[in-house]
Parts: structure tokens; sequence; C-alpha cells
């Protein structure tokens, strides 16, 4: 009997997770079809949305690209694509409810695959927000409010906030007030060592960005004149023209029962990826409980997970996932950058060559085909 393979999301983990199965484990295993199920038609390069708020430095078919084109090579009957959004799980019998365009479908499952990934929190285009058009209208919308501010705040000092307030301040930080708000005693807090944050701040500041530490901002309040005044925890408030928070993101996991999430939302895994206290499910990337949601992780999950899939499907044992060393790689503007792997601190010009000269955007194509 012919086995179905639900895969939710066809961001980074679903899609590696998919490709691999159907290029690989398609050869020797065919009596099984994967139905990737996505609430977008294109796939979005988040990671260059940083250096993409910028008007004119990255264009739209850089970071977006169509997702059911790329499965057209494989096997008829093997594969399946439905645009929708997974509304909600029942482990007992199998199913999945999805929201479709054409209305309600039950989906069956023998073997199903959670790769919904997270939101990002406020209206900001740090993660894709429905279909293709209104992740492009807000990026748009963004990028006309960057062109026209005089003074922006990035709220968060964490890899995305740094990035963010590097980019901007590498474009307008003579000609704009960039402002750069973190609850922490220095930048990426958290994720390196004092001296490597510190030694972002200046870099941050030798670019014209103004950083306010050990402040949050309590909240944003969108003016009659447009403006957005910050109430923030020092007891001040600031007017700004454009307001970018940057911290927290919250997992897409509103579907799955409560008994299979943590406190946060994450869904719960084991070592292997498999969901805890629920048979023949698995999750991986920003979804999963396992590690800090980053690419780098969600990459080597995914690949994990297809490996562990194809062993399961030929009879075989799954393997743990063994995390490696956690690594951090974060641009500065279009020509610097820091980072550490463990306790060791990645040099600017290696973090530049690796990922800010691009921000790999030219890895989506190959991503999306199944090729990276």
């Amino acid at each position: 009997m012919v086995k179905t393979i639900v895969i939710l999301g066809a961001s980074f983990a679903g899609l590696t997770v998919a490709h691999k199965l159907l290029k690989n484990t398609y050869k020797d295993v065919k009596d099984f079809k994967v139905i990737l199920v996505s609430n977008t038609t294109h796939a979005y390069w988040n990671l260059a949305s940083v250096r993409a708020i910028v008007p004119g430095q990255i264009a739209d078919n850089q970071i977006f690209q169509p997702i059911e084109p790329a499965f057209k090579r494989y096997p008829s009957g093997s594969f399946e694509f439905v645009l929708g959004t997974a509304k909600n799980l029942d482990p007992a019998s199998k199913l999945v409810q999805i929201t479709t365009y054409s209305g309600e479908r039950s989906q069956p499952y023998d073997i199903l695959v959670l790769a919904t990934g997270s939101s990002a929190i406020g209206e900001v285009p740090w993660k894709a927000i429905g279909d293709v058009d209104e992740s492009k209208a807000l990026l748009h919308r963004i990028q006309d409010k960057v062109k026209s501010a005089k003074s922006i705040v990035v709220g968060g000092g964490g890899a995305t906030g740094v990035e963010s307030a590097g980019e901007l301040g590498f474009e307008y930080g003579r000609s704009k007030e960039i402002t750069l708000i973190t609850a922490g005693e220095f930048l990426l807090e958290g994720a390196v060592e004092k001296k490597i944050g510190n030694g972002a701040e200046k870099v941050l500041k030798n670019q014209g960005v103004k950083i306010i530490k050990s402040t949050r901002v309590l909240s944003a309040s969108v003016l009659s004149s447009g403006k957005t005044e910050l109430a923030l925890s020092n007891n001040s408030t600031i007017t700004v023209d454009l307001y970018l928070p940057t911290t927290g993101l919250i997992p897409n996991s509103g579907y799955v029962p409560s008994k299979l999430r943590n406190d946060k939302g994450f869904v719960k895994v084991d070592t292997f990826l498999r969901v805890k206290d629920a048979k023949d499910i698995w999750a991986a990337g920003d979804i999963a409980d396992i590690q800090r949601p980053q690419l780098v992780n969600t990459s080597t999950q995914a690949v994990h997970l297809a490996k562990n899939l194809d062993a399961v499907l030929k009879g075989k044992a799954p393997v743990p996932y063994k995390p490696g060393s956690a690594m951090i790689a974060v641009t500065i503007g279009r020509s610097k950058g820091t980072g550490a792997m463990g306790s060791m601190k990645l040099p600017s010009i290696m973090v530049w060559f690796a990922k800010g000269r691009s921000l790999l955007v030219e890895k989506l194509v190959p991503t999306v085909a199944g090729d990276a």
C-alpha cells in the first residue's frame, strides 16, 4: 500500500525533506507519495530581508521563487502540492485539517512532518506573512517607509536587530538618525561573549548608529501624524518616523495539540526529531524545540530528518540527531561582520565573505530546486 507522507510547510526544512525523499529515497522505495502543504506559492529567502528593506539593494526575484515547478521532474503520482494552511491536527485519527482556496480538506497521513516555521512579531518582513503577494506588499511598504523616514529605531539587539541596524547604518548613517535599542547589557547577549558584542557595537557606531542598552521598548503607538511614539523602560519616550521591532519569534504551531507543545509554543521533539508523545509525527526547523531558531540549525535538522525518514521507509532504525557546536554569523552592513563558533570569534572578513557579500541569495534557486 502506498504511504502518504504529508509535509506541512514549504520553507527551508519542508523543501529539503521533500526533495531528499523524492530524489534519493524514491529510487529504492516507491510505495509512498509526498504531499507538500504551503500557505504560499513562493519560497522567501528571509535571510536577506535585513538588506532588502533598503530600497534598491535586492530585487524581488532574488528573494522570492515559485515552489511547485521544481517538483515537476519527479515521477507522476509521487508528489502533490497543496496551497493551504493547516488548521487542526488530530494525531489519534492521523488527520490534518487544511484550509485551501477551494475549501476545507481533511488530509490523512501515514507519516507527518511539521515544518511550518515561525512568524516575526510586528509588521516587519523578517518572515513571510501568508502568500507571496502579502509578503511582497509588506516588504515594499517597509522600503517606502525607510526611504522617506528621517529617524528609524530598531528594537532588539539580537542578530536580526544588529543586521538590520547595520544595513540601515551603512546606507543612511550619515543622512538619517538610526538608533538601536536593546534590553541587553551588550549586543548579541546570550549568543556571543561580551567582547564580541562590544565589537559589533563599535562597528555600528562607526556607521553612525546610536546604541541604547539595558532598555526595553515597552509600547509603540502610531500617532495621527504617522510617526510612532515609543515608551521605554527608562521612563523616557521617543518619537520616530519608523520603528522596526526584531525581538522574538512565534512558532507557527497553533494547529498542533497543546500537549505536543512546550510553554512557548514550540513542538517538543526527541533526539531523533520525532514529536514526543505522538506516533509517526516528526518536526524540524523553527517550530521544533531542539535548537535555537536559526537557518543553519534548520538546514542540518532537515537533512538529518530526511535521512531518518529514509531509514524508516526502508525498515531501518533512525539515528539520533547530534547538534554541532553553536555558531552564529552576523553581518554588519555590506562590508563588516562578526560572530562565533563555540567560544571562537569569527573574523569579520570571514563573515563578510561567507555571508555578508550577498546574504546568500544565490542559494535560493538551488534550495527551491532541491540542488543546494
